[in-house]
């Protein structure tokens, strides 16, 4: 077939999920029974050894591979970046890569109805494998008493901090499950990232996650890190403690760190916002059936509309620049709007980006889709931009 581009389909024993969706980009996947059916094309056969490798290396069982010549209509293409336009008469790579991955969420959420014990199974079951890229280092420490993973990238001198909070609706998730998008955000600030293990319920409901997170802040104070030398992350619930702990951190006195992001922030645990319902059908991954019981987990018995437990209702003045990501797929877009909102009433700098058609923390599908990458370089221009003002005010050299 000499250097032809050439289709593959790779079956492999396995279900859909994060895993199989973040090593293999190229391929679109569809489940059949227990099996996936990896369908894509490479330049030339040899590229076909890399993915084989990258199958046993995910322990997968290989069941078979098939080779065919491409019609002549299909042909390899560059990506193209979400603000290029497609050619004429060709839908976007962008609406490809977008209808993929809501097809593929679809598949691997988490079913209504499900306990905590079986919700924390699955995601195990999903993400098994799914290692930070070879670059990243992570390294099991603690800060103020609670576990942390610290995280560098290789040939990333580290000039500043990032402490980050994983998602998980406050009863899923855990530090090195997010080391993947967390180191995203530590290589394009040139930072060292700690990756916070906060309590999680209902073993552990309100207030230890907003404890835990203020602990770790306190500890890199503590241990001589200036607060413009850090800046805070994270996704989802994590989002919304991203915001709890600079209340929390405002009201007792500390210095603020130098800017905050935060990506689809679940701020609102009285699912209040209008998005809950009006986007119900979009979002591949949440619903308000999901997300009811595990905030009776969470909030076990407190009001849901206190301001650390829901931060759209706290009050937000003297926070530090705010950078809000949030995708128009996703019942949790009104929390984004109303949290942008509540900022900008209480004169905080704050920027919201709505990204069209992607879903929830979709920064987190960056192998697969355009508009991640462009979301992190967005946000790293963000923070580096805060942190070196923050250089300058205090006289510190600026890279």
């Amino acid at each position: 077939m000499g250097d032809d581009p050439l289709l593959y389909q790779i079956r492999v024993c396995g279900h859909l999920g994060p895993t199989l969706l973040m090593a293999f980009p190229a391929f679109a996947p569809e489940q059949q029974g227990t099996e996936t059916v990896l369908t894509g094309v490479l330049p030339d056969a040899s590229a076909l050894y890399g993915v084989l490798a990258e199958v046993e290396a995910l322990g997968l069982d290989l069941l078979e591979v098939r080779r065919v010549r491409p019609p002549h209509h299909l042909s390899v293409r560059p990506i193209v970046r979400p603000d290029q336009p497609p050619p004429k008469g060709e839908r976007s790579v962008s609406t490809e890569q977008q209808d993929t991955l809501d097809a593929i969420l679809r598949q691997s959420a988490l079913p209504v109805g499900s306990d905590v014990a079986e919700q924390r199974r699955l995601l195990r079951e999903l993400t098994s494998g799914q290692a930070p890229p070879p670059d990243v280092t992570m390294t099991s420490t603690t800060l103020g008493g609670v576990p942390v993973a610290a995280i560098t990238v290789d040939g990333v001198e580290p000039r500043h901090v990032v402490l980050y909070f994983h998602g998980g609706v406050y009863v899923l998730g855990d530090a090195a499950g997010a080391a993947g998008l967390a180191s995203q955000v530590g290589r394009r600030t040139s930072a060292k990232v700690y990756s916070v293990d906060y309590r999680l319920a209902p073993e552990h409901p309100y207030p230890a996650a907003v404890d835990d997170a203020l602990a770790t802040y306190e500890a890199l104070l503590h241990d001589g890190i200036a607060a413009s030398d850090i800046v805070l992350a994270g996704e989802s619930a994590g989002g919304g403690l991203v915001v709890a702990t600079l209340v929390n951190a405002r009201d007792r006195g500390l210095p603020l760190p130098a800017a905050a992001y935060v990506m689809s922030p679940y701020a609102d645990l009285t699912l209040a916002g209008a998005s809950i319902d009006t986007k119900h059908e979009a979002d591949p991954l949440l619903s308000r059936e999901l997300l009811e019981p595990r905030v009776t987990d969470y909030t076990a018995g407190q009001d849901p509309a206190l301001g650390l437990i829901s931060p759209v209702f706290a009050d937000l003045a003297g926070l530090p620049p705010l950078l809000i990501q949030v995708g128009s797929h996703e019942v949790l877009l009104d929390d984004a709007v109303r949290l942008a909102q509540r900022a900008a009433a209480a004169d905080v700098e704050v920027t919201l980006e709505a990204t069209p058609r992607v879903p929830h923390v979709f920064q987190a599908y960056q192998p697969l889709l355009d508009e991640a990458a462009v979301a992190l370089d967005r946000a790293g221009a963000f923070l580096s931009a805060r942190l070196d003002l923050a250089d300058r005010a205090t006289g510190k050299p600026v890279s």
